[in-house]
This record gives C-alpha cells, structure tokens and sequence, in this order.
C-alpha cells in the first residue's frame, strides 16, 4: 500500500554550495552520505515523515538517472513514493501501463559508516518524474531519514507536489490503478491548466496539464519534459510566499497558504 509522499529529489551541480544555500532558506540539512553509483547527498526532514533529498554527484555517473537531467540545468527532478509492499504496488503501477523497473537494492554508507539498505523500483523512459518511483526500506526507516525536524523558517512538511504532464487522463489512470479512488478534478487559471489531485495520507499529488498556450507549463515541457514542477511546504505560519529560486538552485519552491 502507498502510504504518502517518501521524499522530493532536488539535483544540484555543487552539493556543498546547495547545502549552505538551503541553510540560508532556514531548513536545518544534514549530510546524507555517498551512493556507490556516483552520488551524494543532503537532507532536509519534516515532522510529517517526509523529507527532501539535495543531490549531486562526487564522480562522473552517466547512467544515473539524474546524471542527464542536470545536464539541463539544476532543479526537482524526480520524486518518491513510500510503500509497505514494494512488489505489489510495483506490479500495479505496470499493469496500469507504467514503464517500471523490478525492485533493485540500493545502499547509502552514512557519514558516521552506517550503511542504509532499501529496495526501489524506478519508473523509467519517459515515465521517469511523472510515475513516481518506490521505496520499501530494509534497514529501519528512521534511520535513513534524519530525525532533526525542527527548522528557522518553520516548514513543517510536504503539502503539495505539482507535476507538469502532457497526458493528464493516463496519468490519472494510472494513479487510480495505484491507489484504487478517483482524484479530484480542478482548473487552475494561474497555471493555464487543468489537473487532477491526489490525496495520499497527509500529502496532495497534483497532476496539471496546460490548456492555455502562454501557460508557464508549455514552457517547462519544452525544457525538461513532462516532471515535478513544483512543491509546497506546510508551516507553522511564521513564513509565506516563494522561496529564492538562486538559493533553491532552480526548485519552484513555497509555502502553502
């Protein structure tokens, strides 16, 4: 069963610039560790269980996933959905007509040595940042995600993530073959867009694709494809309003109201 949003993937040219950048947003980061494939990362956690994940590669990587996409520029580039039954739910999502790998293992050695284990299935092609991908962990979950909760600007969780797609009726297929209920319909005129939106525990999927030619998401598709557009966060109020994109290195970040 999914269970709600697992994390956000940001993918940064120079992680420790990012890292010192997203302190100055007022998110308290803490290091993450090395990949074997190539990568490295910080996180930023929330009380809601969910957290971001800022990453960048120490060594040339060419066949990681995010490796081509940062070529296009710095920004959220993927996301992660949490389950309880990895396999299951990934032969759900390909049944709907997802592009999906089989669960893999993947490891993450911690700055104090501890090696993290879990199991993923990467939604792949053209699916990959529009079908999410999945996680099941095998070494205990609180202790791949940080457990400093606590940050200067007052986030307190993911309230929303928005993905830009070009096939807005598959999308919602797929999602209702995955969580088995209908999202919820809706226009947004800011965007130029119609959509359909997700619940998942305490976390808002929104799928939105552009009716109007001037709409921001033409020009998105046109430079990174159909993929995560954007993200708010849920606050305890102290804060409001968009994020610096050059402190966000490219993520359409904000608080939600």
């Amino acid at each position: 069963m999914i269970l709600g949003i697992d994390h956000l993937v940001i993918v940064v040219k120079d992680l420790a610039q990012a890292t010192n950048d997203f302190k100055q947003l007022g998110f308290t980061v803490v290091p993450g560790g090395q990949h074997p494939v190539g990568s490295h990362n910080s996180l930023i956690s929330f009380a809601d269980g969910s957290y971001l994940e800022i990453i960048a590669f120490y060594r040339e990587a060419v066949d990681h996933r995010w490796w081509d996409p940062l070529e296009k520029g710095e920004r959220l580039v993927d996301y992660c959905l949490q389950t309880d039954d990895l396999r299951r739910d990934t032969t759900t999502l390909r049944q709907a007509g997802v592009a999906i790998n089989d669960p893999v293992p993947w490891s993450r050695k911690r700055p104090d040595g501890f090696e993290l284990k879990w199991l993923l299935s990467l939604a792949t092609g053209s699916h990959r940042g529009v079908a999410p991908f999945l996680i099941e962990d095998v070494t205990p979950r609180n202790e791949r995600i940080p457990q400093e909760f606590n940050h200067k600007n007052g986030a307190a969780g993911i309230g929303t993530l928005t993905v830009a797609v070009g096939e807005l009726s598959k999308v919602e297929q797929w999602y209702h073959t995955l969580l088995g209920f209908d999202g919820v319909p809706f226009d947004d005129d800011m965007l130029g867009a119609k959509g359909v939106q997700f619940t998942v525990g305490t976390h808002h999927l929104e799928f939105v694709m552009p009716v109007d030619p001037a709409s921001p998401l033409v020009h998105w598709m046109r430079e990174y494809g159909p993929s995560p557009y954007s993200a708010t966060f849920l606050s305890d109020g102290s804060q409001a309003g968009l994020f610096d994109l050059a402190l966000t290195h490219g993520a359409n970040l904000s608080f939600g109201t």
